[in-house]
């Protein structure tokens, strides 16, 4: 059943099963890309099961009925072609790049990994020592830390407030029957985008899509509900570190929107050397060697979210900045500080239409999420007609809801109170006591 394509460029078929298939040619290219992408991430877990998305994206690489994990890698490596996954909240990907005349095998190996992943014993219990030290890792690093406890601020007991990674005791219990069990409950044909692009034919990329997909079961949506905001303070120390790690940050529209106001006002606040973020924090007051701003997106929720690093001495001083800077963006947009956002995300989105792997993310997720293809054109257009009054709303209502605000790093006896005074009295965060 084919979609009315989004552009001339691309082409979808969908399997009688629910399996989008989804190619965009990129004629230009040597080489091709092929994903599988699946409408399963941390936020479709249970805190019981939090972290076991993660723990199957790193084992389906470990064997299937037909291979071990060495014949797999040598499969691909002997084709020259480069191998990867990520999960993420609201999705897990499986990628291969290589030559273009190898894209249907890659859809074949990748399918093959899917679908008959053999989760051996022996090879789980080596990498779960491995994700152990990824996990380690991962609890070292301080901003990696404010991330989640930013989540945590905003969405509480939220499914959409869980670690990607999971949590140590998880990671040290999961069986193989729960992954077995994951993966049949969840890795459904309506859950599911076989996505390739470069100088390929759709019909062969479909063909070897339904010998790998075809006969997996329909299943219902993976849908996730849309989690309350909550806001607050969260601060948590860590021994080690000589700076403290802020994320600041706010409710804004999910995916399903496709509103581009945030990202706007994100480009506008926070992006460039010109911003006011890194104008008033970095150069004018030097508060801050890096800062950023952005609009994160995804399925059911969405978060506007400012970080930075600070040294513990200046954060008062720090805080206080930003609360003045969102109020002052919230008052008044210059025009010429909305005509550089607006070209900082034309030249941005523009330059991610040229790299294979984020189309085909964009792509897949607009199936999953929204279940249709956008169009490049109307999205740009749309950036371009935001006006500087609609910012300024979006920002002031923002506002409104009350931030979240994580701290970790160097975080000092009374860090917590007085960061919270300062928002609440900056009318950003309602009287609460930090955890």
């Amino acid at each position: 059943m084919p979609l009315t394509p989004a552009q001339d460029d691309t082409t979808c078929t969908t399997l009688a099963n629910g399996v989008r298939v989804l190619t965009i040619a990129l004629p230009q290219l040597q080489t091709a890309s092929v994903s599988v992408f699946v409408r399963s991430g941390s936020a479709h877990e249970s805190a019981k099961l939090n972290g076991i998305g993660h723990v199957l994206e790193h084992m389906v690489f470990k064997g299937t009925a037909t291979r071990d994990a060495r014949q797999l890698n040598l499969d691909a490596e002997r084709l020259g072609a480069e191998v990867n996954a990520h999960t993420d909240k609201d999705h897990t990907a499986f990628h291969m790049r290589g030559l273009r005349a190898h894209a249907p095998l890659f859809v074949r190996l990748l399918g093959d990994m899917v679908r008959n992943a053999s989760f051996p014993e022996a090879e789980f219990e080596r990498e779960r020592e491995v994700l152990l030290h990824e996990f380690t890792e991962d609890e070292d690093d301080p901003m990696s830390t404010a991330f989640k406890q930013f989540d945590k601020a905003c969405f509480g007991a939220h499914p959409l407030a869980q670690p990607v990674i999971g949590s140590r005791r998880n990671i040290e219990r999961f069986t193989r029957a729960d992954l077995v069990g994951h993966l049949q409950r969840l890795y459904t044909g309506a859950n599911i985008v076989v996505a390739a692009a470069g100088d390929i034919a759709h019909d062969a990329i479909v063909r070897e899509a339904e010998a790998c997909f075809g006969s997996l079961a329909r299943g219902s949506e993976n849908l996730l509900s849309a989690p309350p905001w909550l806001g607050g303070l969260r601060a948590k120390s860590q021994a080690g570190s000589s700076q403290t790690h802020l994320v600041l940050g706010f409710p804004v529209p999910p995916l399903q929107a496709d509103d581009p106001t945030a990202a706007v006002a994100a480009a506008l606040l926070g992006e460039g050397m010109s911003s006011p973020l890194m104008d008033q924090l970095r150069e004018q007051r030097g508060l801050v060697y890096y800062a950023a701003c952005s609009a994160d997106l995804v399925d059911s929720a969405g978060q506007f979210v400012i970080e930075a690093s600070t040294a513990p001495g200046q954060l008062d001083e720090c805080l206080q900045a930003l609360a003045d800077l969102l109020r002052a963006q919230a008052s008044r947009i210059a025009p010429i500080d909305l005509e550089r956002a607006q070209n900082q995300i034309l030249v941005r989105r523009l330059r991610g239409l040229e790299k294979p792997g984020r189309r085909l993310e964009e792509s897949a997720l607009d199936l999953l999420v929204l279940g249709r293809l956008r169009s490049r054109a109307d999205w740009l257009a749309r950036v371009q007609a935001v006006s500087a009054d609609q910012v300024r709303d979006a920002l002031a209502s923002m506002q409104t809801a009350g931030a979240a605000l994580a701290l970790t790093g160097r975080v000092a006896r009374g860090v917590g109170e007085r960061a919270s005074a300062i928002l609440t009295h900056s009318g950003l965060l309602a009287p609460a006591a930090p955890v």
